[in-house]
């Protein structure tokens, strides 16, 4: 690349440098004798023709000198930089260079001198030339030494403490050598530069002693060859271009037309000196009259170059009066001198400083190679990206500007770039910047707000479902996504947003509320783990039974029996297809909805996979015949560590208002699995009959009397625990009479029903009553006869029945004639031919008892006027008897013999009694005696128990029939005793 095409700059603050003046008002530069330069270690070395070195300090003051050859000039110096050693050489045409290494940290103590570490004479085969160009190692090991006649001396050895060191002259030729450098590395090689060719020759390593080897036919001239110690290239200015060397041989040039006086390498810059080309006639016009080369060195201008050469930028560049001298760096700047002793220090500019420099010219992609070189930091970087952005932005190229922003996005404000494509017409690179901030995780929840309205306004799908679907982590607020997705109308997306990061409840808003897709809703929850499909069945529950009553109870069935498990997927040929439930179908439509394959919904560790092939470009699994059919199975034989709590029943009743069916069909499921819990079960059950009345009092014909008969069953069921007060409570209530009626049998108040029935006219319902209940509740037929004749229909309507009740109540004795007439009188119902029959069967018994009860009066008062006469001749008269054989023993009665009132004669014997005895009882008698005193005592007894008497009274149906009884026992014992 032609130097013409780079651009110029000013890097460079120049400024002249005035050291202090010495003697005779001139200073260290001014003298004549200096011969050469070398800077080192803070410090400058001067070499003088006398010989002499000096060594000036930053100021540019001598600190120290000292004579250190005696004949001979100093032509080349080096001072082994971070070392104290310091190698001069001094050459003299009349005998060979001699070559010094002095110790500026050792001091001679007779001269004060620095101490001589060695010499060492140069051998030239005894050709007197001078030596045209000088190199060395850092370490003094090895030195190079090229002489005007084309020849090349090396010395070897340790030079630093003077232990020998051997001359072998390497290269010959008749062109004079110009330049030597080293190039170190697994192999040391020397650069052999001449006026016509440039060579390399191995002085160390592989291919030691070989020859030297030509690499370019064209060489050089003297000072025009330098290494670049920081790459380790040969650098070389000829007149046409500047060459660089490697290890490879040659590599980048760069034209520079013109001559070439001095080049080297400063930092990254490399340093020309090109004294212009003056043509002939120009030279010996008005020049001449100065006279001879003196005046054409004095007054003939030199050009002096700084080149960056990776930036292709020339980095200084002015045009000196006078002829260089010499170039050399230290302390941190570039010093240039002419040969007229004036000293020109190059300060390199701060990086802003160049930065500014190429802003002001809009330079901005050499700014940013320029920054990138000098290694600044990433926020300096994107700073230079952002005002490139700007500046193409005010250029009204929006793409390339764009490009620059999105460089600098890491430390840019979104904002500000972001209100400069507001407009419709830029919202492509709006996008572009947005997805950016979205892929360095620098996006707010507002910008994902804006990118996605600016999809949807574009309504570019691909790039939205590419978004949601960037793999790797999360690079926006999903909330917001999937709000902004739902507002838009792009329900699908929001949906797949939802189900890749686990928001299930979100997925399940979006397909309820947002698609109103019910059976791929109820098939999501399907596939969820118990926890959150409880939460989201529950939440849902009323909109799922409205459209999917069956799949909906059926899951409400699986989940609080505990058979609920997730559903998965299988391999068709493997797993039967799913007997109820949510179909197939729905699970294939609600995986093309979330734009996921169905392997990918919420699965489960216990849920056998089958391999999934890759998903298509669109997120469907793809369709092919040889594919198996991925169905869903609905795994109820799960793990038990995946079981749940199931919940209690209750929860779910609220759910299934107005779905009575429904919720029949649940609850019969509930009770089937017999809860633990003692209180679903009353919940369970009573809510059962609860909805078995209600729905029954809807329907109509054989539907009423079905679930009014399941009604009746529950409840007649003893173990099925339904509270009583609930039964009564709930069939009163819908009118359903069997459930009062098991109530009240339950509580024996079977008065009360059959009082219901009447107070309800049913009267066939008190017919029934009465027979189911009358044998055990007498008191029924009375009030039943008093129903039936309450009116003539319900007369008419109870028939026969009427002499029925009128003949258990004659039979039972349960209400006398009398009261029987006064009940049938209250009203003018029944009639005489009515009850003719009873009251004439009744007269007749009446007369019947009247005449039995006469003969039996007459009997007894025979009885006792017999017994009261037998008395009076026992204590009147004399007793015969004429038993002739013992009572007890048979035999014939012989005396002593003892004869009873009772006409019994025993032998004496016989009784079993002593001397003494007086009291003697008939031992035939004595039996039938002692249990009419015992029956006696009894009755003295309770004659003083009168609470008995009171309760016998008010239990007695017959209460004459009772006193009468008590009479008899003695209980009025004073109204006894007077009449005894």
């Amino acid at each position: 690349m032609a130097l013409s095409s780079w651009k110029t700059f000013n890097f460079f603050e120049v400024s002249e440098v005035k050291p202090p003046e010495e003697d005779h008002n001139t200073s260290i530069f001014d003298n004549n004798d200096l011969s050469c330069v070398c800077p080192g270690s803070e410090n400058l070395f001067l070499g003088t023709f006398d010989g002499t070195v000096r060594i000036a300090s930053p100021a540019f003051t001598v600190n120290r000198s000292f004579h250190a050859h005696d004949l001979g000039s100093i032509t080349h110096m080096k001072q082994v930089e971070g070392t104290s050693m310091l190698v001069t050489m001094a050459e003299d045409l009349s005998s060979e260079p001699i070559l010094k290494v002095w110790a500026l940290d050792k001091t001679e103590k007779k001269t004060g001198f620095p101490r001589c570490q060695s010499t060492l004479s140069i051998q030239n085969g005894r050709k007197q030339f001078p030596i045209s160009a000088f190199a060395t190692l850092d370490d003094l090991s090895q030195c190079a030494f090229g002489f005007a006649n084309g020849s090349v001396t090396i010395v070897r050895g340790d030079l630093i403490h003077d232990r020998g060191a051997k001359q072998r002259t390497v290269f010959e030729s008749e062109e004079p050598i110009t330049g030597l450098e080293f190039r170190e590395g697994p192999i040391t090689t020397l650069y052999i530069a001449t006026t016509g060719r440039l060579l390399t020759l191995v002085i160390s390593g592989r291919g030691q002693g070989q020859p030297a080897r030509a690499i370019e036919d064209v060489g050089c001239g003297v000072g025009c060859m330098t290494v670049d110690k920081q790459n380790g290239d040969i650098v070389i200015a000829r007149e046409d271009a500047i060459y660089y060397y490697g290890g490879n041989g040659r590599g980048p040039c760069y034209a520079y037309e013109g001559p070439k006086k001095l080049v080297n390498i400063y930092n990254d810059y490399v340093t020309l000196v090109s004294p212009p080309s003056i043509s002939a006639p120009a030279k010996s016009s008005a020049l001449r009259r100065f006279g001879g080369s003196q005046a054409d060195e004095l007054f003939n201008t030199s050009a002096f170059t700084l080149l960056e050469t990776d930036l292709k930028m020339v980095a200084h560049s002015e045009t000196l009066v006078s002829q260089v001298k010499t170039l050399f760096a230290e302390w941190g700047d570039l010093f240039l001198l002419t040969v007229d002793g004036k000293l020109f220090r190059y300060h390199e500019k701060t990086l802003q400083q160049k930065l500014d420099i190429l802003y002001q010219r809009n330079l901005f992609v050499l700014a940013i190679t320029l920054a990138q070189k000098a290694g600044v930091s990433v926020y300096q970087k994107n700073a230079i990206y952002r005002k490139y952005g700007d500046h193409l932005y005010q250029k009204g190229d929006y793409d390339t500007a764009m490009q620059q922003y999105l460089k600098a996005i890491d430390n840019t404000e979104p904002s500000q770039i972001i209100r400069k494509f507001l407009n419709t017409q830029r919202i492509h690179n709006l996008i572009e910047y947005l997805e950016e901030l979205h892929d360095h995780h620098k996006a707010t929840s507002d910008h994902t707000t804006l990118l996605l309205n600016c999809y949807a306004k574009l309504k570019d799908i691909d790039k939205l479902e590419a978004f949601i679907k960037t793999p790797g982590d999360l690079k926006f607020d999903l909330d917001t996504a999937i709000s902004m997705c739902r507002q838009g109308g792009y329900f699908e997306q929001a949906a797949y947003l939802a189900t890749k990061h686990g928001e299930h409840a979100l997925v399940v808003v979006i397909l309820i509320e947002d698609s109103k897709k019910y059976p791929e809703a109820l098939a999501y929850i399907c596939r969820l783990e118990p926890a959150p499909a409880y939460t989201n069945l529950m939440k849902y529950a009323r909109v799922l039974l409205e459209h999917c009553p069956e799949d909906t109870t059926e899951l409400f069935i699986d989940y609080y029996t505990g058979r609920y498990r997730p559903r998965t997927d299988v391999v068709a040929s493997s797993v039967p297809t799913s007997q109820g439930g949510v179909s197939t179908a729905v699970f294939q439509s609600l995986a093309s909805f979330l734009l996921v394959p169905l392997t990918s919904l919420p699965s489960f560790p216990y849920a056998s996979r089958p391999s999934e092939p890759s998903p298509s470009p669109g997120g469907l699994q793809p369709s092919s015949p040889e594919a198996p059919e991925v169905v869903e199975s609905d795994m109820k034989d799960a793990p038990p560590e995946q079981q749940y709590s199931t919940p209690s029943p209750r929860t779910a009743f609220s759910s299934f208002v107005d779905h009575p069916d429904e919720f029949i069909v649940f609850l019969e499921a509930c009770v089937t699995t017999d809860p633990s819990s003692e209180r679903d079960k009353v919940d369970l059950y009573t809510t059962l009959f609860e909805m078995y009345l209600s729905t029954a009092k809807t329907k109509k014909g054989t539907e009423k009397e079905k679930f009014e008969a399941k009604a009746k069953e529950l409840i007649e069921d003893e173990n099925i625990p339904i509270d009583t007060s609930n039964v009564l409570l709930l069939s009163t209530l819908t009118d359903f009479q069997d459930g009062t009626i098991r109530v009240r049998e339950k509580q024996g108040l079977r008065f009360d029903i059959f009082r219901s029935f009447t107070t309800a006219q049913d009267t066939a319902g008190a017919i029934k009553a009465l027979r189911k209940y009358g044998p055990e509740e007498p008191q029924l037929y009375p009030a039943a006869l008093a129903y039936f004749t309450s009116s003539p229909r319900i007369l008419q309507e109870a028939g026969s029945e009427l002499d029925a009740v009128l003949r258990k109540i004659d039979d039972d004795g349960l209400m006398a004639p009398l009261q029987v007439i006064q009940t049938l009188s209250t009203n003018a119902v029944a009639t005489m031919g009515m009850v003719k029959k009873y009251l004439s069967e009744t007269i007749e018994r009446e007369r019947k008892e009247i005449s039995n009860n006469r003969r039996l009066i007459e009997s007894y008062r025979n009885e006792t006027s017999q017994k009261r006469q037998e008395i009076t001749d026992l204590s009147t008269k004399p007793a015969i008897f004429q038993a002739r054989r013992c009572s007890a023993c048979g035999g014939s009665l012989d005396l002593p013999a003892v004869h009873f009132l009772c006409k019994h004669s025993f032998h004496q014997r016989c009784l079993n009694q002593g001397p003494g005895d007086e009291d003697f009882e008939c031992p035939a008698c004595a039996s039938n005696n002692a249990t009419i005193r015992a029956i006696r005592k009894a009755q003295d007894e309770a004659a003083g128990r009168h609470d008995m008497f009171q309760d016998s009274l008010k239990r007695s149906m017959d209460r004459f029939g009772t006193v009468s009884e008590f009479f008899g026992r003695g209980v009025m014992g004073g109204v006894g005793g007077e009449g005894g």
